[in-house]
């Protein structure tokens, strides 16, 4: 072993850890290649910047020879990280002096510049891609190697589709390239081939086989098609690697990439298998996340590990009551560590009553028993209705429980027939104490049929002097609260109601009003007059 190449590949280390892994961030390289996810120049800058604030290694800042566009975005990222501890900026070049060039041009000004030098190995691109021999492929890869070192001192090569490169071949063109000069040779599953058993082998065949291998890092860069990119990427790392190359949020080519969240969060979860170590900030994990996706506008699943919304989200009733009493028994990861607040207990219709009541507390009701049994029990009726239950929907559920708490008429069912060419009319059953009362009326509306089929009822009837209606939470599938102030002959009375349905929100907050009025006395309201009208009596009594 050369010292010179000794030195060189010890200088890319970043410590002498040997189990300290380079984390080499393509975002804005393989990640921009995703469809739709392009970037220009301002907004590349601005993922470098969380990038560098996320503490990653290296970022490979574009293909420079691709457009004179992604050229000076490379160049300006290289100019823009001048800080002492700025990451190794690097540029993308396909195994021609022209891209060599163009890439030398765009991080010269970088304080750690890095070609990346790349040529398809296996057989099918050597056959059908390139046309050439074996021997041409590895006399053009020493070729681009040597120009680019007599450029720029850090040099990186890929033999690009190496997962499905002979193993012998592999072996020749890595220990060729770094006699070149190259100090990293990455090892990439272009097309998401590998399986994590024979990805590990192929690095540990280059440990073993690879004279002038500890010259260099071994890098790996893995392409989801499968769904195996991290774990192939983890399974090299476990056999010799010591850089990975990843995105944020797994964005890229097809399928996309390893996702560098999950890479440093499975190393920190799972370091009792994986004793490696890296230098991310993972509090940041998070924010560069959100940034990434509302730049390209490719917007992260719900299920997406680490930094999907439902990441640290629990709905189950007893991984809610897990969670309550002890977080691990659920969480294999603190949620602030990745940069999220806190875990999140989803409010639905598999949430139990231990969960419910901790919400409440946290929103400041803290109910007794029985209202909190009845409270539930509406939770539940509610969560029927709409997928997404808000804060703002449980205090209109309490607030609504506590409006008509004990109340002298009780709303069993409403049902409303209008149009702008039909009589608007209400049919209304109420039930009191143990009887339940039915009737209907007609109105100039909806809620003037629907008050004057509940006047009926009660025998009692209320002018309403204001009425206003809103959304207490989200969607198109959010409750409505109905605020209604009465004037039940000179007494004025407020009532309050809620519901998915405003007709029925309408209907609760009215006799809300009512029933306020008869708490209040006979002496408050002002029995209906209707000549000719008998009083409803109980459904089903005997005439």
């Amino acid at each position: 072993m050369s010292t010179a190449k000794s030195a060189r590949a010890k200088a890319v280390k970043p410590g002498a850890d040997p189990n300290r892994l380079v984390v080499f961030d393509t975002t804005l390289r393989d990640g921009e290649q995703s469809p739709g996810a392009t970037m220009n120049q301002e907004e590349k800058i601005q993922v470098a910047r969380a990038l560098y604030r996320l503490k990653v290694d290296v970022i490979e800042a574009g293909f420079p020879i691709a457009s004179p566009g992604d050229h000076d975005a490379v160049k300006a990222i290289a100019e823009d990280l001048d800080e002492k501890d700025a990451p190794i900026i690097c540029g993308l070049a396909r195994s021609l002096e022209k891209d060599i060039r163009s890439a030398a041009s765009a991080v010269k000004n970088a304080r750690r510049p890095r070609i990346h030098v790349f040529l398809a190995t296996s057989a099918i691109h050597r056959q059908f891609k390139l046309k050439k021999a074996k021997d041409e492929i590895v006399k053009q890869a020493v070729e681009a190697v040597t120009f680019a070192r007599s450029l720029v001192e850090d040099i990186e090569f890929s033999p690009e589709d190496a997962s499905r490169t002979e193993p012998e071949f592999l072996c020749e063109v890595t220990e060729a390239v770094i006699a070149a000069g190259a100090s990293t040779v990455n090892i990439p599953d272009t097309v998401g081939y590998a399986i994590p058993d024979q990805f590990g082998s192929v690095i540990r065949t280059l440990k073993e086989k690879v004279p002038n291998i500890e010259d260099a890092v071994i890098s790996v860069h893995c392409h989801n098609d499968l769904g195996l990119a991290v774990a192939n990427s983890l399974a090299g790392v476990r056999n010799g690697a010591r850089q990975v190359e990843c995105t944020i949020n797994g964005i890229g080519e097809r399928a996309g990439n390893a996702a560098l969240e999950e890479l440093v969060m499975a190393l920190r979860t799972r370091h009792d298998f994986f004793p490696y170590v890296t230098g991310i900030d993972s509090r940041r994990i998070l924010p560069t996340s959100k940034l990434v996706s509302n730049i390209t506008g490719i917007h992260v699943q719900r299920n997406k590990a680490v930094v999907g919304e439902n990441a640290f989200a629990h709905e189950s009733g007893i991984h809610q009551d897990g969670v309550l009493k002890e977080r691990t028994t659920y969480e294999i990861m603190r949620p602030e560590d990745v940069g999220v607040e806190k875990s999140m207990l989803v409010l639905g219709k598999h949430s139990g009553k231990h969960a419910f009541k901790n919400r409440l507390k946290d929103l400041g009701y803290d109910l007794e028993e029985k209202p909190l049994v009845d409270a539930f029990e509406k939770f539940k009726t509610l969560c029927d209705k709409k997928k997404t239950i808000y804060d703002a929907d449980l205090i209109a559920l309490v607030e609504d429980q506590l409006v008509s708490s004990a109340p002298v008429w009780e709303l069993e069912l409403l049902q409303v027939a209008s149009g702008n060419k039909a009589v608007p009319t209400a049919t209304v059953i109420l039930r009191r104490e143990k009887a339940v009362y039915q009737d209907a009326a007609t109105g100039d509306g909806p809620i003037d049929a629907l008050t004057k089929a509940i006047d009926r009822i009660t025998g009692v009837s209320g002018k309403i002097l204001d009425y206003q209606v809103r959304a207490v939470s989200e969607g198109r599938e959010a409750q409505g609260e109905v605020d209604i102030k009465c004037d039940f002959d000179g007494e004025v009375l407020y009532g309050r109601g809620f519901s998915t349905d405003i007709i029925e929100a309408s209907a609760k907050a009215y006799l809300n009003a009512v029933c306020r009025a008869c708490a209040k006395g006979d002496t408050a309201v002002k029995k209906t007059e209707r000549p000719g009208h008998v009083a409803p009596k109980p459904v089903g009594a005997t005439p």
